[in-house]
């Protein structure tokens, strides 16, 4: 496979799973194939996966020396998510960007919803089809426990600890951690499972996979993204929404009602505190708040 092939590939997981707008996929794939040019101009002849980490440090030193840091920025980005696609999907073991700094530009906050947005999104779930059920589940999972799309497709019924309040994820890196689990999340994942995937002809393989689809099998993530958007759509919502969109909701909406930032590390799975540090920069009333109620000085 050439790079073509991959860069084709790339864009139509960016299209139909992350749901990005036709000019957004065109900039990313402008990204990549300047970096192929670069390859042609230096007679480097070297697929995308055999690329090395030097081999596009000097592709990076030549772009610094045409573009602005905002620029730069986002050809770093775009790169990196390419590679990142690559080891998703087993071509590559690494990344060749993964040691490369981006310019500092700004961090962008992530989109949230208001606990408003989420119910009319919930509220527009049609229930009187067996999706519909599974749907609300998957909504309230999502939104309630602050899962990765990748996480709730691989959820597992024999994860699920309703008894001590918890359920056992495997996220990146294949590193388990306890989510705490409410009532009424539990109370529509057992709706689910008893009315509607207990009827369902289960294929071999996936007898203890939660969220399955019609004919018995996993769920996609491009499927999941697809709902959310549907959903979106039918209550005329202006936002640009996906999947990890109602993770973020979580995360801020936790922090907005005074968890701790420690403990909401610890239920994202994020491995630093720095990532987890984004949803401070949400609500500045917040911060306002804590320093009035714990500052010796307030």
């Amino acid at each position: 496979m050439k790079w073509n092939t991959y860069i084709k590939d790339y864009q139509s997981y960016l299209r139909i799973e992350r749901g990005l707008s036709k000019n957004t996929i065109e900039n990313y794939g402008f990204d990549i194939e300047r970096l192929c040019l670069f390859l042609e101009t230096n007679q480097i002849e070297v697929s995308p996966l055999k690329i090395t980490d030097e081999t596009v440090q000097q592709f990076i030193y030549a772009v610094s020396k045409e573009v602005n840091p905002r620029s730069q920025a986002r050809i770093i980005s775009g790169l990196k998510s390419f590679f990142n696609y690559l080891v998703f999907e087993d071509y590559r073991k690494d990344n060749p960007l993964e040691l490369i700094e981006t310019p500092k530009t700004g961090r962008k906050l992530p989109d949230t919803l208001s606990v408003q947005e989420i119910d009319s999104l919930i509220a527009a779930i049609d229930l009187s089809s067996n999706e519909g059920e599974r749907n609300r589940a998957i909504l309230e999972t999502l939104y309630g426990c602050g899962l990765r799309v990748s996480e709730l497709v691989s959820l597992k019924i024999s994860d699920l600890y309703f008894e001590e309040s918890f359920v056992k994820i495997t996220g990146k890196g294949n590193k388990e951690r306890f989510v705490p689990i409410g009532k009424l999340t539990e109370k529509y994942i057992k709706i689910y499972q008893n009315a509607i995937r207990s009827e369902l002809n289960i294929k071999k393989g996936f007898e203890d996979t939660l969220f399955l689809n019609r004919r018995g099998s996993q769920l996609t993530r491009s499927m999941i993204f697809a709902i959310i958007k549907d959903l979106a759509v039918k209550v005329g919502l202006n936002k640009k929404i996906s999947p990890h969109t109602l993770r973020h909701s979580f995360a801020t909406h936790l922090l907005e009602n005074g968890a701790d930032l420690r403990s909401i590390q610890l239920m994202l799975g994020h491995e630093s505190i720095t990532t987890t540090e984004i949803y401070v920069h949400l609500d500045r009333s917040f911060l306002k708040e804590v320093m009035h109620s714990f500052h010796p000085r307030k």
